[in-house]
């Protein structure tokens, strides 16, 4: 309730004051000066493939994707455990020329995968066959769209091992047991749930799926049904995508369907912008990667684009992939193997596009031309597929998820670095982070005007940053003709206007500069497109370019302390930063020995926090991909000795403040030298941290 309460009061307050938006269009302008960004990119991408021009530059590039994306995914799991492969039961029939087994195995010791095969009944054995991967649907492999696709290529004989992704169907990651419904939601919420957790150790949910995939290609080699000589990948949507990455990943596989995925990041990144966490792998981008590429490194073997014009994977990008991408399939004198289909709808495994998905694989599997003509199919009821005896691993043995795994990788590298007791120095947080150090001085600033409140002035100001892009400021002041007392720059992520915190230290006679870095504060509070949130979004296509949000917010930070003096003089200044905006904070202190005193309310003690957290929000800002391979932020907060550190009102990932003693007195005691302090409700900042005056 305390929460609810604060929360309120800041909205309430933040709400009287519309006259201090300083006005500018600071979202739009700083997406496209990182839109610039990625256009260098894409062009030099352009002009690398268009120079391929031999069989021998063309296996190069390939080699190239191949370690590339293994790399940006963190790695593949080493080594092959046991399967432990089981099946569980046969579903009943509602057609002829085909069965179905539930079967279950685990791709890693505990981390079970749900599975039903279609086994035709009909022609030579062995059979060809398709991994059926399957794409956002909550049911997962039992989807009747799905379900309509599989049993369409079981009855032309070709089997089919469909199998649900983490996070759908019988493999929910965040089910809550008294409800059984997902605590994160099911498909895209629980991939990015987990997803970010991956980021922080510098791996990706894509790993697992891509593996899980390698091993669903293992379990087909065990069955004597299967020829292994003839299995291919085929899905829709996220099942797409991972038949994309399948293509790159898994040599093994004769040929790849990818359905309603394939377009290219130009068109895609202002349309719709940045999808899935599965989808998004940070320096994608940055190191000359795009769609075409997963075609790419499957050459020669057959790869099929279906596609959708009315899709939210733009069709222009898919189209201009696809003359790329055949070009270099000509060159390897398989041009015939690179398709193409397109059909007038909207995104999904649309009847035309599975036909399309038939002709292919009857193709390139059993060597025939048909028309791949779809008849009626009856699907199952989906509790007829389940091949674990309560609908979902979670609650029928298995002991392992992503988040799970993850934890595990997280409390391994956290070992290896107190092993290696590497000091924390400042030279070294500016490399992991990727900081890119302002130009000496001050940044340039443009008054927008001063406004009086009570008993004080607030002067509007925008500063210059990075790329010329400006971010919105006030100051605010008693009067400027006398030295101030104290000066503080203020960072809240709930903007830079209305904290009663602000007007208690302006009217102790101390001067507020605050600031909203980029990707905060005024105009960043709209939703995303097709149902992502705008903070995921902006910080994805940060990731993209091998840079991260927290790097850019700190150096805008570290700017306006830069500011701030140039008008007061060389003065002891703190930085004052709430909520989510607090490890920006924190990695500015740090990087700026100027900041005297350093004092984070509401923010999250550490990475580790975050990934061993059951949920978490409003993390997305403070993601740096990698980073718990190197240090954590109370390995920042070290290197701020002996300056003052104060937390106030710790808070957990998911923005409550009980169950933290643990962490606050690994904080507290611990060689970070940060005190933790909590605030009662309606308690005035002084009362708080009494030495902030």
């Amino acid at each position: 309730m305390r929460n609810l309460v604060w929360l309120f009061t800041a909205t309430f307050v933040f709400a009287q004051a519309p006259d201090l938006t300083v006005g500018g269009d600071y979202p739009k302008q700083f997406e496209r000066w990182l839109t610039q960004q990625a256009e260098k990119h894409w062009d030099q991408r352009e002009r690398t493939v268009a120079a391929l021009s031999s069989a021998a530059q063309i296996k190069a590039r390939q080699e190239y994707v191949r370690r590339t994306a293994r790399e940006l995914i963190g790695g593949l799991p080493e080594g092959k455990t046991p399967l432990n492969a089981r099946v569980t039961g046969v579903a009943p029939l509602l057609g002829d020329g085909y069965r179905v087994e539930n079967v279950i195995f685990e791709s890693l010791p505990g981390f079970q995968v749900t599975a039903n095969l279609y086994l035709p009944t009909r022609g030579p054995k062995p059979y060809p066959a398709v991994l059926g991967v399957a794409g956002h649907s909550m049911n997962g492999k039992a989807s009747s769209t799905y379900q309509t696709a599989f049993i369409g290529f079981a009855q032309r004989g070709i089997a089919v091992l469909a199998y649900d992704p983490p996070g759908q169907g019988e493999r929910l990651e965040f089910l809550d047991p008294v409800s059984g419904k997902s605590r994160a939601g099911i498909g895209v919420p629980e991939h990015q749930m987990a997803g970010l957790q991956c980021l922080l150790t510098g791996t990706s949910i894509a790993r697992y799926e891509i593996h899980d995939g390698i091993r669903a290609f293992d379990y087909l080699l065990t069955r004597p049904e299967i020829d292994p000589k003839r299995i291919a990948v085929a899905g829709n949507s996220g099942g797409g995508t991972q038949a994309a990455y399948l293509a790159v990943l898994e040599p093994r596989l004769a040929g790849v369907v990818s359905s309603c995925y394939m377009t290219r990041w130009r068109e895609l990144w202002s349309g719709p912008g940045p999808q899935d966490a599965e989808q998004v792998w940070p320096e994608f981008i940055s190191r000359g990667l795009d769609f075409g590429d997963f075609a790419l490194a499957a050459a020669p073997r057959p790869f099929l684009m279906t596609t959708a014009i009315r899709d939210y994977f733009p069709i222009d990008g898919a189209r201009t992939t696809f003359k790329q991408t055949q070009r270099l399939f000509d060159l390897l004198a398989g041009g015939e193997k690179m398709g193409y289909f397109e059909f007038d709808d909207t995104h999904g495994w649309s009847k035309p596009r599975r036909q399309a998905a038939n002709r292919w694989l009857e193709k390139w599997l059993l060597g025939k031309d048909s028309d791949g003509a779809e008849g009626e199919i009856l699907t199952q009821e989906e509790s007829k597929l389940y091949a674990t005896s309560t609908g979902q691993v979670s609650t029928s043995g298995g002991t392992e998820t992503v988040q799970s795994l993850n934890r595990k990788l997280a409390s391994e590298l956290k070992t290896a670095r107190e092993k290696r007791a590497e000091p924390v120095t400042v030279a070294r947080i500016k490399q992991v982070i990727g900081y890119q150090e302002p130009p000496p001085g001050p940044p340039p600033a443009v008054s927008r005007g001063t406004v009086a409140r009570d008993g004080y002035q607030v002067e509007k100001l925008e500063l210059t940053v990075e790329g010329g892009v400006t971010i919105p400021a006030l100051l605010y002041f008693q009067t400027l003709a006398e030295p101030p007392a104290r000066a503080w720059v203020y960072a809240s992520g709930a903007g830079k206007a209305g904290d009663a915190d602000i007007a208690e230290l302006v009217r102790a006679g101390h001067v507020v500069l605050a600031v909203e870095p980029r990707g905060s504060g005024e105009g960043y509070r709209a939703s995303g497109v097709g149902g992502y949130s705008g903070a995921y979004q902006l910080a994805a296509r940060t990731w993209l370019l091998g840079r991260n949000l927290l790097e850019m917010q700190a150096a805008d930070l570290v700017l306006a302390n830069r500011y701030l003096r140039s008008r007061i003089g060389d003065r002891r200044i703190g930085l004052l930063a709430k909520g989510t905006l607090g490890p920006a904070a924190s990695f500015a202190a740090a990087l700026d020995p100027g900041f005297g005193q350093l004092v984070v309310e509401r923010g999250v003690l550490s990475y580790g926090a975050i990934v061993n957290a059951a949920v978490h929000e409003n993390q997305t800002s403070a993601v740096v991909p990698g980073i718990l391979k190197q240090f954590d932020l109370p390995d920042v907060l070290r290197t701020l000795a002996p300056r003052r550190v104060t937390l106030v009102s710790p808070v957990t990932p998911n923005q409550l403040s009980p169950g933290l003693m643990d962490s606050v007195g690994e904080v507290a005691t611990g060689p970070a030298r940060a005190s933790v302090v909590f605030r009662g409700e309606a308690w005035t900042l002084r009362r708080t941290v009494p030495e902030m005056f």
